[in-house]
């Protein structure tokens, strides 16, 4: 690979079955992330990554989609719809359970901390039966996790290359409201970081010191250009536009990649003594050489999906698309389009799978 491996996760619940897929086939083709970065379900899918030695991931990842399939349904031949209802009226033994109080009233005062249909203490536990905390903070794969303050709305980062991480990390990177209650983290409380950026690929490109990386971009929310034509579809787009990845934000952080790059290149020109005055060493400062590809892998849809397809927690709909994540990234991997060459100017390069034979 030319540059570190990144593998960003985006949030969408039962969908992130096909993130276990993509890394399935990574892990077979002994691809392992340097550093993954995950929101919402993506940020639990990528602690049981980092949180573990290579050689136990895939098993650790398995056990926890296998207690939210089994867990929440009590058989495998459940229909997806009957198996939403229930997992909204009893959750998920592993995962979250009803928070009786309230369900009284929205209008009760709970404190930001109880303030949800849900409790989210079963996490806690299968997290820390899953990761590895200890190894997780031991300067192996970088994890990092957004959450957004309830309080201010300001965007947080969570990384084990400055921090020490927990479950209350993971926790509250998926403490998407009003179902799940927000997380206190150092004094503040922490709602799921997809309400902000569901897709963080910009923590890779503004980080510091930057290097040269192939991200694993995985996207379940896939917005796919048709018309809604009943409000059930409308519920549906409204969700897949809300939380896909925005191309905007990646066209914003290209060019400005860009233009780093155009810094270097005229910092080129320049003579030595220009060059070495402390003025243009602060400017040139803002320069960069560094090659991004972006590896963007998009769930497809499955045929009877509708907008509780995130609750779809069906041994059907999880296997469906964990096989779709896998068939996915190893035709990418086969592809190898990271050994494309990429304009120096550009500096970014953006990878789209080519439609199926």
């Amino acid at each position: 690979m030319p540059g570190q491996v990144v593998l960003v996760l985006q949030g969408g619940g039962a969908l992130g079955a096909y993130q276990l897929g993509v890394y399935q086939a990574m892990h077979e083709a002994g691809v392992e992330p340097d550093w993954v970065i995950g929101t919402s379900i993506g940020a639990v899918n990528a602690a049981i990554i980092a949180g573990n030695p290579p050689h136990h991931r895939l098993d650790r990842l398995r056990q926890f989609w296998g207690q939210m399939e089994q867990n929440a349904l009590g058989f495998s031949a459940m229909p997806r719809a009957w198996a939403n209802l229930v997992t909204m009226g009893q959750g998920i033994p592993a995962f979250f359970e009803p928070n009786l109080a309230a369900w009284w009233g929205p209008e009760i005062r709970l404190g930001v901390e109880q303030a949800a249909y849900y409790r989210t203490a079963p996490l806690r536990t299968t997290l820390d039966t899953l990761v590895d905390f200890d190894y997780l903070n031991g300067g192996h794969a970088r994890l990092t996790v957004g959450a957004v303050n309830a309080r201010t709305g300001a965007m947080r980062y969570f990384d084990t290359r400055r921090e020490r991480l927990d479950a209350s990390h993971v926790m509250a990177s998926g403490a998407i409201p009003p179902a799940f209650p927000a997380v206190r983290i150092a004094g503040e409380p922490y709602w799921d970081g997809g309400i902000y950026s569901n897709t963080p690929i910009e923590a890779v490109l503004d980080d510091e010191p930057r290097r040269s990386s192939v991200i694993f971009s995985v996207q379940v929310w896939n917005p796919d250009g048709s018309e809604p034509q009943s409000v059930l579809e409308v519920l549906d787009k409204h969700k897949e536009i809300q939380y896909a990845s925005r191309a905007g934000n990646v066209e914003q952080q290209r060019k400005l990649h860009r233009l780093r790059h155009v810094i270097r290149q005229l910092t080129l020109h320049l003579s030595d003594e220009a060059a070495g005055s402390p003025e243009v060493r602060e400017l040139a400062a803002w320069g960069c050489g560094t090659t991004m590809h972006i590896v963007s892998l998009k769930a497809p849809r499955l045929g009877g999906e509708d907008h509780t397809k995130d609750i779809d927690f069906s041994a059907q709909g999880i296997r469906q698309r964990w096989q779709a994540g896998y068939d996915d990234t190893q035709r990418f991997i086969a592809l190898k389009p990271w050994e494309r060459e990429v304009d120096p100017i550009e500096g970014v390069a953006i990878h789209e799978l080519p439609p199926a034979p």
